[in-house]
């Protein structure tokens, strides 16, 4: 792992912040837990779950799991949207309308494996959404989940995350901006408040900008700190080396028009981000990076080492001939960046 540790805020001044996307409708507490030990004893400096009182928990073991063997403890996000959201949605159809004879594309391309025969398990479910295309009959639906505006105060207050993110779009300013008094009146004491957006819908990166600073005037006015999370390829971090420059080029777009405040690649990112950016990370296109989140990839390539424990019914982090191997897979995705230092000392 990489030789210097610096805190959440240190990490994001000089270029090397790392986060983990524990994906916002994923509630396998199982793999969440696993997940957030690994990845904090791994020096991420943020792990981003559900807005859920047992994901936290787990989270929280996790956690505790990590700081027992020496790890600093990151932050812990909590994720939330301002409306209708692919990351808040969950997969479902009726596995009895499914053909005996078919050959269940759906279940192959599920990152999350989160189909079985008795269709999505509902706890895995991210909402990636690659089996509603690869469903040859079209039974699979989307079922979305938005928190209710009277409940997040006081699910703030209970959960006291370190950090929020609101996932937003152009077009849904008010929202946004009821959010905004939502988290101010939860009476919770935010490091940052990351703004995730992207480039859907047909918004330019002109467009997108103007959007961004006006959620920048709401948060400063309720006195937050923003991150602005560049959303390039939503879910998509383990599909292979091409989307990596979806998030790149957003940010090659969008930096020169960016409100302040630190600017943190997703959607898309993986492995092969980092020398998208430049093989050192260090040129001129990496210049206003902050850092990275890692999602999908993240997860996915721990998926067999988590299911071997499951089939055990333990945890990962209880299992001295597991753990080390899936510390060793999240270093190498996570150590790059952490050797990183745009800024200097």
């Amino acid at each position: 792992m990489a030789a210097m540790a610096r805190d959440p805020e240190q990490a994001l001044a000089h270029g090397c912040w790392v986060k983990l996307i524990g994906g916002a409708s994923n509630q396998d507490l199982a793999a969440i837990e696993d997940l957030a030990g690994i990845h904090a004893l791994a020096g991420v400096h943020c792990i981003d779950v559900a807005a859920d009182p047992a994901v936290v928990a787990a989270t929280r073991r996790g956690l505790a799991w990590a700081e027992s063997h020496g790890a600093a403890r990151p932050w812990l996000m909590v994720s939330l949207s301002d409306g209708l959201d692919p990351h808040f949605r969950k997969a479902w159809f009726d596995p009895q309308r499914c053909p005996p004879s078919c050959p269940r594309p759906c279940e192959r391309v599920c990152p999350a494996l989160a189909i079985d025969g008795r269709g999505v398990v509902e706890q895995r479910c991210y909402g990636c959404g690659r089996c509603l295309p690869a469903c040859p009959l079209g039974l699979i639906e989307e079922r979305s989940q938005v928190l209710e505006p009277a409940a997040v105060g006081a699910l703030l207050a209970q959960l006291a995350p370190d950090a929020v993110e609101l996932h937003t779009r152009p077009g849904r300013l008010d929202a946004f901006a009821e959010r905004v008094l939502q988290l101010a009146a939860s009476g919770v004491a935010l490091r940052r408040v990351a703004v995730s957006a992207g480039l859907e819908g047909g918004a330019t990166a002109e467009g997108l900008a103007a959007e961004l600073w006006q959620r920048f005037r709401l948060l400063r006015g309720a006195g937050f700190r923003p991150l602005w999370q560049l959303d390039g390829r939503p879910m998509s971090g383990d599909v292979g080396a091409g989307t990596a420059h979806a998030a790149v080029g957003l940010l090659e777009r969008l930096a020169p028009l960016a409100p302040p405040g630190p600017l943190q690649l997703a959607g898309g990112t993986n492995a092969h981000t980092l020398a998208v950016l430049g093989r050192t990370g260090t040129g001129p296109r990496a210049a206003g990076v902050a850092g990275v989140a890692f999602g999908g990839v993240a997860r996915r390539q721990l998926q067999p080492l988590l299911q071997e424990a499951q089939a055990e019914g333990r945890r990962l982090l209880d299992l001295p001939r597991l753990w080390p191997r899936a510390l060793e897979i999240a270093a190498a995705l996570v150590d790059p960046w952490l050797a990183r230092d745009v800024a200097g000392p």
